[in-house]
Formats: C-alpha cells, sequence, structure tokens
C-alpha cells in the first residue's frame, strides 16, 4: 500500500511521522510538496521530519518526495539544486499513481490542490479530509468527482491535537488531542452494517473492517484501499486515532465547526491569544449570539431531514403516527455549544489561531468553510444569520488591508 500526504504544514508533518513510524517500510509514505525545488530540499536536507515533545525531538525518515509541477526548477529557481541528485533517486515518486491521500491543507486550499491530482486518483482510491471546517466533501462531490461510480472513497477527519512548525519539517506537538473520522457513505455498501446486526447485544456491537471488504469479496480491489487507509489510521495510537460512525462524526464536527467560529475570527479580528477572549463581557455576547445562530440553523437542518424521511417513509405505505422522532441532539444546543467554546478557549488559552496567523502572515482564511458554512445553512433553511455574516464580513475586512498598513 503507498500513502501519499498533501499539506505539509504542521498538521500534515505530524501526521506524516506517525505515519511512517507505524506502517513497514515496505510501504512508501510520499510528502507532496507545491515545487520540486521543495521536494529536492527535503532529499537534500537528509529526508527527516522532526516531531518535538516536551523538548525531546523524535526524528522519522524514509519518505519519498512527489510535487505538482512537472519539470525540474532551473538553475535561476534553484540556484542550489542545478540538477537532481541520481543517488536519490529511489526517494522520488513524481506522478506516480495515487492509492490512498491524506489532505491536511487549509479548507480554501483543498479543493483547487485535488483537482490537479485527479488523473492520479481513481475510483479504488481513498481521501482523507483533514480540515478546519466543513462543505469541503460536498464541494468535491458536485465539482470535482461528479460520478459516485468514479468517485474516489472519502474520510472525513477532525483533529484536536495542538502542533505548530519551528522548523522545515519540524514540528512541536503542544498539545494531545484526537483525530476521529468516519467513512462517507456510499450507495453500494453498508461500511457500518455491524452495528445493525440484531444477533449482537447493542453495547456489544463496534465497527469492523471486514464490513468495508474482505479478500473474499469479488469487489475487493475496489474497497482495499479504504479497508488498508482505515486501519493505518487505527495503528496511529499515539494521535488517539478513533473510528466514529457518521452519524456521531456529523456532531463533532458541528461542535468544532461552532468552536472555530467563535474562536478563529474574534481571535483573527482582536489579534489576540484564545484565553484572552472572553476577559470582556463582550465577547461573551458575541459568543452567545453565534452559538444561538448555529443552534437554531442546526435544528432547522436536522428538522427539514427528519420530514424529508418521514415523507420517504409514508411514500413506502408505512404508518408514520406513532413513531417517535428524536429531537435535535443535545450537544447542538445552545447551552451544549456555549459550553463547549469556553471549554476549548480555556485549554488553549495560549494558543494562536490559525486565522490570526493567516492574517499576520498575509494569507487567505478559512472563513468561508467556517462561519461562511454556518450562513449557508442558515440560508438554505430560512434561519437569519446576523452575527455569523458581521465576523466574516469583518475578517474578509482585516485580511483585505495590506500587511505593510496593518497596525
Amino acid at each position: 500500500m503507498h500513502f501519499h500526504v498533501l499539506g505539509l504544514g504542521s498538521i500534515g508533518t505530524l501526521l506524516a511521522h506517525h505515519l511512517r513510524r507505524a506502517v513497514p517500510s515496505e510501504h512508501p509514505i510520499t510528502l507532496i510538496h507545491k515545487l520540486r525545488v521543495h521536494a529536492e530540499q527535503t532529499l537534500a536536507s537528509g529526508n527527516i521530519i522532526r516531531v518535538e515533545r516536551n523538548g525531546v525531538i523524535i526524528p522519522s525518515t524514509g519518505y519519498k518526495v512527489d510535487a505538482f509541477d512537472s519539470p525540474f526548477p532551473d538553475s535561476r529557481e534553484s540556484p542550489h539544486l542545478k540538477s537532481p541528485n541520481p543517488e536519490l533517486a529511489s526517494s522520488r515518486n513524481y506522478q506516480a499513481p495515487i492509492e490512498s491521500l491524506f489532505v491536511t491543507t487549509k479548507a480554501h486550499q483543498a479543493l483547487p490542490a485535488i483537482s490537479k491530482l485527479v488523473p492520479r486518483l481513481s475510483a479504488n482510491s481513498t481521501v482523507v479530509l483533514l480540515q478546519n471546517g466543513m462543505g469541503l466533501y460536498e464541494e468535491l462531490a458536485n465539482r470535482v468527482f461528479r460520478n459516485p461510480e468514479h468517485r474516489p472513497h472519502f474520510i472525513l477527519a477532525s483533529n484536536t491535537h495542538g502542533v505548530y512548525t519551528k522548523g522545515f519539517h519540524h514540528v512541536v506537538h503542544t498539545g494531545t488531542g484526537q483525530v476521529e473520522f468516519s467513512i462517507a457513505p456510499s450507495p453500494s455498501r453498508n461500511f457500518e452494517a455491524s452495528l445493525e446486526d440484531e444477533s449482537v447485544p447493542r453495547h456489544e456491537r463496534h465497527l469492523q473492517l471486514n464490513d468495508i471488504t474482505t479478500a473474499q469479496d469479488p469487489h475487493f480491489a475496489r474497497y482495499r484501499s479504504l479497508r488498508d487507509t482505515v486501519a493505518v489510521l487505527l495503528l496511529l495510537e499515539p494521535l488517539h486515532t478513533v473510528w466514529r460512525p457518521m452519524h456521531e462524526m456529523q456532531i463533532i464536527l458541528r461542535r468544532k465547526l461552532v468552536v472555530n467560529a467563535v474562536i478563529n475570527p474574534l481571535t483573527a479580528i482582536m489579534g489576540c491569544r484564545n484565553g484572552d477572549l472572553f476577559s470582556s463581557p463582550a465577547a461573551h455576547r458575541i459568543m452567545r449570539s453565534v452559538c444561538y445562530e448555529a443552534a437554531r440553523a442546526f435544528a432547522a437542518e436536522f428538522q427539514a431531514e427528519t420530514n424529508q424521511w418521514i415523507y420517504g417513509l409514508r411514500g413506502q405505505g408505512v404508518d408514520v403516527e406513532d413513531i417517535n422522532v428524536t429531537r435535535i441532539p443535545p450537544q447542538l444546543t445552545k447551552t451544549a455549544l456555549e459550553e463547549e467554546v469556553v471549554k476549548i478557549a480555556s485549554a488553549t488559552r495560549g494558543n494562536l489561531s490559525s486565522m490570526l496567523s493567516d492574517i499576520r502572515h498575509g494569507k487567505a482564511t478559512e472563513i468561508d468553510y467556517i462561519n461562511g458554512y454556518l450562513l449557508e445553512i442558515g440560508k438554505t433553511h430560512n434561519v437569519r444569520m446576523p452575527t455569523n455574516e458581521t465576523l466574516v464580513n469583518l475578517v474578509k475586512m482585516r485580511n483585505h488591508i495590506p500587511l505593510d498598513q496593518q497596525l
């Protein structure tokens, strides 16, 4: 099995490091760079990733390299790399087909980056999406992989580890969290069939790799990379990976979305650390407003999906009068969301948010996939979102100011 990592920031570097340490050397790990000059720099610097934790540096090596640009850069682009070192040829893996792709770029960078890799992906490939915000998978399905029969398998993941970049392929792991993930549903296979096995007590049911495929499956080739990718994710014990059912994952993603919808834009606008936000009563008022709008949007979304489900049952001749429809999950109520925001802000009080970092470096932010995603839910279900809309506009205004004119 061959694994590729796209997005070599702090999270991608941490993930690549743990993949290399967990997977036997006969399974290549390829790092995809923007430019070949960067890929060759990786090889020239020893092909090493360093992860620092509590002052201890742990190295990993043995990676292959890849890059988006096809011609090797000339001497004007890279004076110190006039031609590739032939002794490192075995570590180059340019333009090879992709079986399993871990995408850790920013949300707004992922779609154009994955689009460039489409010729190297197939229906047998697997793509793991590990970004802030929501909506990327839907964009890819609607704009890039429109035909479900030709679409790669997708895994949606959420990360809560704290990590920052210290140097070239050198990151510092500052806070332990989790990597939770779920397989995007397929119309042709139920990847959570074991959870519906009535012969097993409910408390003993759990997700199983054999629900994805087995060696005896006539369609094994179609699902092999998905099974292997899930298996490898479960091997990453230092990252505390957890395979979740999709209904649980949707709640996890939405709770994290609201946390980011409060902390990221406010810290970016105010230029402060996470923990400094809630020293002001005004910040609490904004937080409560964001959570109120999000909870109303989630409730409307949930009700619409429930109505559609009941309508489908009624069309099948099912008597729906006695069906007990569960209310919105309690984790998505206004109070629960407020408690989660305050908890995370306190736990990460010394951190600079990724959006603040982007603003300070003059980079585009993920605001359209965070508060912007909430706005889209509100628009779809006729829920007004004035606070979220204001935050989107303020972040975009802040990002529009040139770096040399920011105070």
